[in-house]
């Protein structure tokens, strides 16, 4: 434990009182909320199940740090918002996030080292990660108390950048850099898939694959469920359709502008343009064809939005197996999967989903299921224990800094770990009812 110079540090008085301050306070933590996240875990046993996954090759006999310890230590101090390994120098001594990783909060018996969460993360192999990859549609399975009626399935890919020589690393050029390429499948907040691959491959590589796992689980459980598939223009793939169309499987997927449904939607463009032209209001109006581009095995129906804005045309154009009117389908099922962006902003940008650093292209794999695991408990707080409150409908970030970043004082005696929290924190009666749904009372 680094000792801290004791002698004090002054600053500019007020009202004739002067301002000092030390490093004499005790044991302190700034994240006392991660406990929520413990509790999350301890109900819905998502670190057990992960850890199940992963065999421990280490001799027993010289373990200092179990690894559900270690899995633990990184999934909520990624939750907490550090995003670096090299954190871990520091927060190994951090009181609360000892407690939640299930160590006592003492000060000679630190959690893991960057060094040795290093080795965990390298030494993870790809029958281990099939192993997780399940733990995501069994949670989602498991949040149900009853099957839905239906269920839409959001697939979207984003640019992972790279600035080194990772393994399976490639200039991609729509995104115009070096990146990886993961693909991630959600339904509404819940997250299924998060597969890091490498981006010289088509934006839906192994999207068929990914359905058919997925909907062959989901039917085992819910067999009399109806799912949709939803996605862009990236998706659009015949053989993907083909096989959603073989197997009851609905899909709505954007598709690329082409010459033959631009000469196609030229008569709804018209109007819209001559409605303008007189009325000078935004225009929308929907139509709808029979397609089939060269590649494809057969004619499907197509979706013709013809709009015409202040700042020109757009069209937009979408091939779906559902049924019913154009606009309704456009509006009220296809442009809904913007929500999935949101999802993917937390995932990349809040829980660091993008620091795949390793040179191993396997141990970013894992690197990137940590983070999506941290997705899941967040999610989980949110979707379970923060319904009816203000943060319902909050970021995985507006919940960190509200209900994760707590300043604490942390005592540790023979029978009991208190953390003092500060007397003016702002979301005490919050805080108070999300734990009220977390631990049974007493007795």
């Amino acid at each position: 434990m680094t000792e801290c110079n004791s002698e004090a540090v002054r600053f500019t008085g007020v009202r004739r009182r002067n301002i000092v301050a030390d490093f004499n306070g005790g044991r302190l933590t700034t994240d006392a909320g991660v406990l929520l996240l413990r509790e999350v875990d301890r109900r819905i046993g998502l670190i057990d199940a992960i850890n199940d996954c992963l065999p421990d090759p280490r001799d027993p006999r010289y373990i200092v740090h179990e690894q559900r310890e270690m899995i633990a230590q990184r999934i909520f101090s990624i939750a907490l918002g550090y995003e670096d390994i090299n954190d871990q120098q520091t927060l190994r001594d951090d009181p609360a996030l000892q407690v939640a990783a299930g160590k006592a909060a003492e000060q000679d018996h630190p959690l893991a080292s960057p060094p040795t969460l290093c080795r965990l993360e390298n030494r993870v192999n790809r029958k281990a990660l099939v192993k997780m990859s399940q733990l995501f549609v069994e949670r989602f399975l498991a949040s149900h108390d009853s099957p839905p009626e239906e269920i839409v399935l959001d697939f979207d890919a984003t640019d992972d950048p790279v600035h080194g020589q990772q393994e399976e690393r490639f200039y991609q050029g729509y995104y115009r850099h070096y990146c990886f390429l993961p693909l991630y499948v959600f339904c509404g907040g819940h997250l299924l898939c998060a597969l890091l691959r490498p981006s010289n491959i088509d934006p839906a590589k192994y999207s068929q694959a990914v359905t058919k796992l997925l909907v062959q689980r989901i039917r085992q459980q819910w067999p009399d469920v109806k799912i949709v598939i939803r996605a862009d223009s990236g998706f659009c793939r015949w053989k993907l359709m083909r096989w959603c169309e073989k197997h009851d499987v609905d899909y709505i997927l954007g598709i690329g502008r082409n010459k033959v449904l631009e000469r196609r939607i030229t008569p709804l463009m018209d109007q819209a343009e001559a409605a303008f032209e007189e009325t000078n209001v935004k225009q929308r109006l929907f139509g709808e064809t029979e397609y089939a581009a060269g590649t494809w095995d057969r004619p499907r129906r197509v979706i013709m939005k013809a709009e015409r804005l202040e700042a020109g045309p757009n069209r937009r154009f979408i091939v779906t197996s559902l049924t019913g009117a154009p606009q309704q389908l456009y509006d009220a099922t296809y442009v809904q999967r913007g929500d999935m962006e949101n999802r993917i902003k937390e995932q990349q940008l809040m829980l660091f989903a993008d620091r795949t650093s390793c040179h191993d292209f396997v141990a970013n794999r894992f690197r990137l299921f940590l983070s999506s695991f941290a997705y899941v408990l967040l999610h989980e707080l949110r979707e379970s224990h923060l319904v009816n409150t203000a943060l319902e409908h909050a970021q995985v970030n507006t919940i960190r800094l509200r209900l994760l970043k707590i300043a604490a004082r942390v005592t540790v005696s023979v029978r009991r770990v208190v953390l003092h929290m500060s007397s003016s924190f702002p979301f005490q009666a919050l805080f108070r009812q999300v734990v009220a749904t977390l631990v049974p009372s007493p007795g």
